[in-house]
């Protein structure tokens, strides 16, 4: 089975080298010519026009960034559906707002595409040991052919209903991680203002009510926690710009759906004041702002 793949970045890279290793053909196409290069070095085949990277294949996976380029992507003159050979499966990792997640899908469905959105949970980490959580909107049968390949890229697999409710899962879950992980670097930075050892109070609160996934799995304070973004000056992982605009699209359908989200509007001003001086850095970077360096 041959898949193109369009956006082998930060995190479709990995995505998609866990499939080269499961011994997928793969058709590899993204803005940027190193990010190309690299996968090729991985045994993909590049490709630098959308049309030329759908030659032949089977399956298309994209991951990028934002619903303008998804629509792009899939609706323009020169794109998916003009393009992809019939019938083909789409599956859209990218984290967009549900609206283009359903847009597209329907375009998809017109012209006989079976299609599911698939956002992931798990960061770059997670991209690489392929232990990504996805989360699906789309018909059981299409989620059905797109599992072998998933399984192969990920841990977890949630159904969470028809086309876009992926998108409307995943925005929930990333709005609950920035609360809390701003919520762990505020407690910890407390205590460490009045004397404690940040990793004596990471272990207290892990053992008790505060206990969370940010605290346990991805300690913001560098020290405390091996292999996590705070032990090498917060690079790589999550990008703050990633993280303010997936509470953008909280926010939005929060508005959209006359939902009351107080935590997550802070959550989103103070992100969005955050990236604007440390946008490329993992999001657990978040605690330089609160202890104001």
């Amino acid at each position: 089975m041959k898949i193109a793949f369009f956006g082998v970045g930060n995190m479709g890279g990995p995505m998609a080298c866990n499939l080269l290793k499961a011994g997928y053909e793969l058709n590899a196409y993204d803005i940027n010519p190193e990010a190309v290069e690299a996968i090729i070095k991985d045994g993909a085949k590049g490709f630098h026009s959308v049309k030329d990277a759908l030659e032949g294949v089977d399956v298309v996976i994209t991951m990028v960034t934002q619903g303008k380029i998804v629509r792009e992507l899939y609706l323009g003159k020169n794109g998916i559906l003009e393009n992809a050979p019939e019938g083909v499966l789409l599956i859209d990792c990218s984290t967009i707002d549900a609206e283009s997640s359903k847009l597209v899908a329907n375009e998809a469905k017109k012209k006989g595409f079976p299609m599911i959105d698939a956002p992931v949970s798990g960061g770059t980490a997670g991209a690489a040991g392929g232990t990504l959580t996805f989360i699906v909107g789309g018909d059981s049968e299409n989620l059905d052919k797109a599992r072998p390949m998933l399984e192969q890229m990920g841990a977890n697999i949630f159904h969470a209903g028809g086309n876009g409710a992926g998108q409307v899962a995943k925005i929930c879950n990333n709005m609950l991680l920035a609360i809390h992980m701003i919520g762990t670097a505020e407690a910890l930075s407390l205590g460490v203002a009045n004397g404690l050892d940040p990793k004596v109070l990471s272990e207290i609160m892990g053992k008790s009510s505060g206990n969370n996934w940010s605290l346990e799995k991805y300690n913001p304070y560098p020290g405390v926690m091996e292999g996590v973004p705070a032990s090498r000056d917060f690079a790589g992982g999550f990008g703050n710009m990633l993280m303010a605009k997936d509470l953008g699209l909280s926010q939005e359908a929060a508005i959209k759906s006359k939902s009351v989200t107080p935590m997550g509007a802070m959550a989103l001003n103070l992100y969005n004041i955050h990236a604007k001086k440390f946008g490329n850095l993992d999001f657990s970077s978040i605690i330089r702002t609160i202890q104001g360096k």
